[in-house]
């Protein structure tokens, strides 16, 4: 992952290129080198650690939405937050997240369904589905935290707050709420409210309409709403 020879979408890379020769990220590098060497299996594959980054440019960014980690099951995780492969069974956290997408904007004539969890089509949108760590071993749930991921993923949140304005910031749980505590408010929509992981999700994010007030937000700032129903 230096940065000559990391693959990344033009923007990001001109915005983050400094800190792949940081020691921080060598050490991350040489971290996945030994994993690998283990012979330890790592999600997302490597062409799609930086999917969220690839699939949504810095200019086009209009939502960020902050994760933990990817999942850490097989064919589920490709570097987008929340997101799942196509025809893979929606985890309980993206159920929730869909419950609640239909509760505010749903209508007899659409409605999310059980049977789709990528949320590629978001990211096309302009919603940057960011984990604030992008790698995990099989089967071990926060195997990659504080590696030096965290310190990469607060960069890409600085570079957001410091160089947009009228973005919309929606943190799930207290993680993502540290993560967005930088972000300045007179200058961004930051939504906050509980996970919606099974355990948090009825104690404040069924119910918090953030996925209506982030559209709401985004066109009186002349920016096109997000779709939220389009999923793949």
């Amino acid at each position: 992952m230096s940065e000559d020879r990391v693959r990344l979408e033009a923007s990001w890379k001109e915005a983050l290129g400094d800190e792949f020769g940081k020691s921080y990220m060598r050490k991350l590098r040489e971290f996945l080198a030994q994993e690998k060497r283990a012979r330890k299996v790592i999600f997302p594959k490597g062409e799609n650690i930086f999917a969220a980054l690839d699939l949504t440019p810095l200019p086009a960014v209009k939502v960020v939405i902050i994760g933990q980690d990817p999942y850490h099951g097989a064919n589920q995780a490709h570097g987008l937050c929340f997101s799942v492969q196509p025809g893979v069974a929606q985890p309980p956290s993206l159920v929730n997240i869909f419950r609640e997408i239909n509760d505010e904007l749903g209508s007899q004539e659409r409605r999310m369904d059980g049977a789709r969890g990528c949320l590629e089509p978001w990211a096309r949108q302009g919603v940057l589905l960011l984990n604030a760590v992008l790698t995990v071993e099989r089967g071990r749930a926060g195997s990659h935290q504080g590696r030096g991921w965290e310190t990469f993923t607060d960069r890409i949140v600085e570079i957001l707050n410091e160089n947009r304005s009228g973005l919309v910031f929606l943190l799930w749980g207290s993680y993502a709420q540290k993560k967005g505590a930088i972000v300045d408010r007179q200058r961004h929509c930051v939504l906050a409210a509980p996970h919606p992981s099974p355990l948090s999700a009825h104690r404040g994010f069924i119910g918090c309409g953030h996925f209506s007030r982030a559209n709401r937000y985004l066109e009186e700032h002349g920016q096109p709403s997000v779709d939220w129903f389009d999923v793949a």
